[in-house]
């Protein structure tokens, strides 16, 4: 074993994986215990909640929280790091788009989801189930991205470490990422502006008649959305440029971080039975939802042609 090897086999990150990955197992139990118990129709919060779509929102969410729990035990088990790279990476983009920014919005939306379900006329059990659900929410959402980053540390090193820049090998894919890319960041800043519009309070877009429902739950999350796409832009202007940080671990996670949560946020958004009842206009509220789905995808495929380069050039200096 080379020095580089070395160093990355007494990583802190590796060693503590395991204990992430047990941590975020434990952690999204009672959240898939109790997706399953609503989607049998046991312990509903609301009348509302027993309808077959709804039903059909916890199965699908349940199967999330199963992927997760296994997601946790192939970071923190030696026959994870043999599984194909498609398997691991495609749920754990879409994980970490949804955990990250829900564990920065969950001391907020907690309390607000218990206090509008209580007005919609939830029995009085259903605050310690939000609990629950709360608790699972932030705990995975610290344990699994910290055991992921052991697991990718491992893996595939070239994702969190070393500078921005390590040149250029024959074949790249330089000059597609810079002109494909400035394309998405263009239309990630359209799209984080308008969110954060409509989130401090712009009406432009929005239904006149459905003004008094923008609540402090459809602000917060318009704003996440607004945020991560800007953020996103930025993370990916800097990897395609390689200008605005040295190193390559920041412009990669805001990167990843966003393209998930684009895709995520916004296809659960139009599955959702409640869909039709966001204050924007129809047209409006299709279009930035449907927007944020395709950016996602698109910066997505781009940090693969990134990452790809990146290996490459890696490979050729050792």
């Amino acid at each position: 074993m080379n020095l580089e090897n070395t160093d990355q086999a007494s990583s802190p990150l590796i060693k503590m994986r395991r204990i992430f990955g047990y941590g975020a197992a434990i952690a999204v139990t009672p959240y898939l215990l109790i997706k399953i118990a609503w989607t049998f129709g046991l312990f509903l919060p609301t009348e509302q909640m027993g309808d077959i779509s709804w039903r059909g929102i916890n199965a699908a969410t349940a199967v999330v929280a199963a992927v997760g729990i296994l997601l946790a035990m192939v970071f923190c088990r030696p026959w994870g790091e043999r599984l194909p790279a498609w398997l691991v990476a495609l749920p754990v983009w879409m994980g970490t788009g949804l955990l990250v920014p829900m564990l920065l919005l969950a001391p907020v939306l907690g309390p607000a989801a218990m206090a509008l379900d209580q007005e919609a006329g939830a029995a009085d059990f259903w605050v310690y189930e939000q609990i629950f659900v709360m608790v699972s929410l932030v705990g995975a959402g610290i344990c699994l991205p910290l055991a992921l980053a052991g697991y990718a540390k491992a893996r595939w090193p070239e994702a969190l470490g070393g500078p921005i820049n390590c040149g250029e090998v024959p074949g790249h894919t330089r000059q597609l990422q810079v002109t494909f890319g400035r394309l998405v960041a263009a239309g990630c800043i359209l799209l984080g502006v308008i969110k954060v519009f409509w989130a401090v309070g712009g009406t432009l877009g929005i239904d006149p008649s459905m003004l008094d429902s923008r609540d402090l739950w459809w602000r917060l999350l318009t704003l996440s959305t607004g945020v991560w796409a800007l953020v996103g832009a930025w993370g990916l202007l800097v990897l395609i440029t390689r200008r605005g940080s040295s190193r390559f671990l920041p412009p990669m996670a805001a990167a990843w971080i966003s393209s998930g949560m684009l895709f995520s946020y916004n296809l659960f958004s139009i599955i959702r039975p409640d869909f039709q009842s966001s204050p924007e206009y129809p047209l409006a509220r299709v279009l930035s939802t449907e927007a944020g789905i395709v950016l996602g995808v698109m910066m997505g495929m781009i940090l693969l042609l990134v990452l790809h380069d990146r290996r490459r050039a890696l490979n050729r200096q050792e």
